[in-house]
């Protein structure tokens, strides 16, 4: 199999000399940008198959970068490194398209997972029929059965676990999951989401109260995890 194409765009030296190690040392190939103008043009050139996001470069910063990728109905998954606390900034960038993000200071090992799973699920591609837990959705006949036994969902529930399952792992602003779920021509506001949160994780989850599939990302939004990360 041909090892993933890894952009990395990072202006600090030290970071990104790190970051390259860890990946190379496991056999992807990996491609750098210390600037938002070069980083830019060998993402729309080259087409990885993950990039790796500092938001703060020079000459163009990580906004624009993401923005620009998904104009190009670029589809390969975007993970952003942020400062810690910039709640606003994760927002934004995942507004713009970024699938998920990192802050830093980070773990290597956590970063390494994170992309690791991401290149998994793009390799897999969509599916008819997801397995999660205890759970089969079948896409095809509109059904959820839980140990075989099938649970019964509005179509709003319906909708927003199957946009879920379509994007494990990423991260999602209620504005972003109201506009995919909800549509633009439906009145409805980000209480409506986690309405809706609540009574899916009531229906799927082993321990509603503790999550195990939908994760809440506090002041941003939610994540859905269907696989453990490496070393748990």
């Amino acid at each position: 199999m041909t090892p993933a194409d890894i952009l990395i765009i990072e202006d600090d030296p030290a970071i990104l000399r790190v970051v390259k190690d860890n990946f190379v040392t496991r056999g992807y190939r990996v491609r750098t940008a210390r600037n938002g103008e070069e980083g830019l043009e060998a993402a729309l050139n080259g087409r990885p198959d993950l990039i790796l996001l500092d938001i703060m470069l020079p000459k163009i910063n990580g906004f624009e970068i993401c923005r620009a990728v998904r104009a190009e109905k670029l589809e390969m998954p975007i993970l952003m490194l942020t400062a810690k606390g910039q709640e606003e900034d994760i927002v934004r960038g995942l507004e713009l398209g970024a699938d998920d993000y990192i802050t830093k200071p980070f773990s290597m090992r956590e970063l390494v997972a994170r992309a690791q799973a991401f290149l998994r699920r793009r390799q897999a591609g969509a599916a008819e029929r997801y397995k999660f837990g205890r759970c089969r959705l079948d896409t095809v006949s509109h059904q959820l059965f839980k140990d075989g036994v099938e649970v019964p969902l509005t179509n709003k529930e319906f909708r927003l676990l199957e946009y879920f399952l379509q994007h494990p792992g990423r991260a999602f602003t209620r504005d972003s999951i109201m506009n995919a779920v909800w549509g633009n021509t439906v009145m409805v506001t980000s209480r409506s989401v986690d309405r809706c949160v609540t009574t899916l994780r009531s229906k799927i989850e082993p321990d509603p109260h503790r999550p195990t599939f939908i994760h809440t990302i506090r002041d941003i939004g939610y994540r859905f995890e269907n696989e453990l990360k490496e070393g748990e």
